[in-house]
């Protein structure tokens, strides 16, 4: 029989802060159309834009622990990725670190491996492939983590409509309403499958949200698009130059930093850990 969630926790970086779907003063979000399935429960979103996998450790997951969460969800690792410092052991020991935690405390924690984030925001060649890399490094990574610790995971490369345009915000880093609405009922599943109640559903047709126009398109890209790839892109630049190197040279790609296997990855965390 399915347990009841009294006390929902969402953790992560800014798709799960709800950035994409606008509504009157803010965002909503992910993390709040998955809290409207479970009614009655406690809802608790720690997620920061910007966030990496070691701040959710160091600096969500004690108010997630404190919230005694049984269902919690965990969406995190794109923003390592678009930096010069992405090392895979260490983001396998902070994430091992945080799903470790939530699972001991009895919580079902679900999280995702990552899509082809190219096939969304086009970038020119070498640093697509550097991203994508990274991208199937963070994957392994996950792999690791939710088979050692029973976890959910969902899977973005294979969600419904995850490579259609509607799926994204005009900035095409973030979901749209849609694409928010799409991910929460995907998590909703995935709970599902870890035998806890879902009593309501995501409804997959959007209302509430802001009206974006022709003009907030030009303007992200004007006033945001074009400065970020310019960072991010400095970030890539150097592994992505390492990439075309060994292209040309016939070398194999060499990882930034082997994954350990779950049967020696470090323990799982107490709830004071």
């Amino acid at each position: 029989m399915a347990e009841k969630v009294t006390s929902l926790v969402v953790l992560g970086d800014s798709t799960t802060a709800g950035v994409g779907d606008p509504v009157p003063g803010g965002w909503r979000g992910v993390g709040a159309l998955l809290a409207g399935a479970f009614p009655g429960a406690r809802y608790l979103n720690t997620s920061v834009a910007g966030a990496r996998v070691s701040s959710v450790r160091h600096e969500q997951l004690g108010a997630a622990l404190a919230a005694r969460p049984d269902a919690a969800v965990l969406l995190v690792g794109m923003n390592d990725t678009l930096r010069s410092d992405f090392d895979a052991r260490r983001l396998h020991a902070d994430l091992d670190a945080v799903v470790g935690a939530l699972a001991a405390a009895g919580a079902a924690v679900v999280t995702a491996r990552f899509h082809d984030h190219s096939r969304v925001f086009r970038l020119p060649g070498p640093l697509r492939r550097a991203l994508r890399a990274r991208i199937d490094e963070l994957n392994a990574v996950v792999d690791a983590v939710v088979l050692r610790h029973g976890a959910g995971c969902v899977d973005l490369d294979r969600l419904a409509g995850a490579y259609e345009v509607e799926t994204w915000a005009v900035d095409r880093l973030h979901p749209s309403e849609l694409g928010h609405r799409r991910l929460a009922a995907a998590f909703a599943a995935g709970l599902a499958e870890l035998g806890r109640e879902v009593p309501g559903r995501v409804s997959q047709v959007c209302a509430g949200g802001a009206r974006v126009t022709a003009l907030h398109h030009v303007g992200w890209l004007v006033l945001k698009g074009l400065p970020w790839l310019w960072r991010r892109g400095r970030d890539l630049v150097p592994h992505a130059v390492a990439i075309v190197y060994r292209s040309w040279t016939g070398r194999p790609e060499v990882s930034t930093g082997a994954v350990a296997p779950p049967d020696l990855a470090p323990p799982p965390l107490s709830r004071n850990g």
